[in-house]
């Protein structure tokens, strides 16, 4: 079923839900526990689906909010379920009208990242995230670099260097690489100029960046990704190359490894929408979306 009347405005919809319930009676846990167990990590969890129709509406402050029949979405931690534009509310209800009988979450990363930018579960400030963003420079994926086998060695001299190249270019900063376990040493100059960089976006979008340098262990990647600098599939076999070697030279269970690959092109994908839809402060053509 495609997404029915997305862009009919109606502020005269019922209470909230999410997904995630208590029993009746059984003891409540604490919010904190709640967000950790029953609702984040319970991600990889199905449920049956209780919905049919799927919509978006303007609500208080122009935010808009996502309705499942006639009840609207809330978090995990029981906020209503609200973004700054319609382009990011278009994409989460979509995640939630593609699913067939069974809700499957664990798919639905627009809507996670909503959750955790909304939540902020383990309650940290920008500057705590910016901080742990800028750790991953001293274990980037491509700033390691090994000694052997001559083949592995090439093949990341060849792809990684013009990605390296590129960032230093773009941003006026050194890095450079190394085969030590240690990695290279980073100048304090390009961890501020990043710094600041990181800082210009907002909150919701260093959510989605974050969830993007996560998924390919790489800052450079990950600049390289939102920056159109480099595509999800470039980013994702770049942040993949030394397993990649390995495939050619051993051979793989070929449905893991495709699954793997093509959950990591998703949940990066995804990281990288969430990154620009979150920056974009222009709502997109009313429409409505027919079957």
């Amino acid at each position: 079923m495609m997404l029915r009347n997305i862009c009919r405005y109606n502020r005269q919809f019922g209470q909230g839900i999410w997904p995630f319930s208590f029993p009746q009676g059984q003891h409540v846990p604490s919010l904190s526990t709640r967000l950790q167990k029953a609702s984040y990590a319970s991600a990889t969890k199905e449920r049956k689906k209780f919905y049919e129709n799927v919509s978006i509406s303007q609500g208080e402050g122009g935010l808009y909010e996502i309705n499942l029949d006639k009840r609207k979405l809330k978090t995990p931690g029981g906020k209503l379920l609200t973004v700054s534009n319609e382009a990011l509310a278009i994409a989460v209800a979509t995640e939630w009208d593609v699913q067939k009988d069974t809700l499957k979450f664990y798919t639905m990363h627009l809507t996670t990242l909503c959750n955790t930018a909304l939540d902020n579960p383990t309650q940290r400030t920008k500057d705590q995230m910016i901080s742990a963003a800028l750790k991953f420079l001293e274990t980037d994926t491509i700033c390691y670099r090994v000694e052997e086998p001559p083949g592995l060695v090439e093949l990341q001299r060849n792809e990684w260097d013009p990605v390296m190249n590129w960032i230093e270019q773009r941003y006026n900063v050194v890095i450079g690489s190394s085969t030590s376990i240690m990695g290279p040493q980073i100048p304090e100059e390009t961890k501020e100029t990043f710094r600041q960089h990181l800082n210009s976006y907002n909150f919701w979008s260093l959510t989605g960046l974050e969830y993007v340098i996560t998924q390919l262990k790489s800052l450079v990647l990950s600049f390289g990704l939102i920056d159109r600098h480099l595509s999800v599939e470039q980013a994702v076999l770049l942040s993949r190359l030394e397993e990649e070697y390995q495939i050619q030279q051993w051979g793989n269970v070929e449905w893991v490894h495709d699954y793997d690959l093509y959950e990591l092109r998703a949940r990066t994908a995804a990281g990288a929408m969430f990154v620009h839809l979150s920056s974009e402060s222009t709502a997109v053509k009313r429409k409505i979306l027919q079957d």
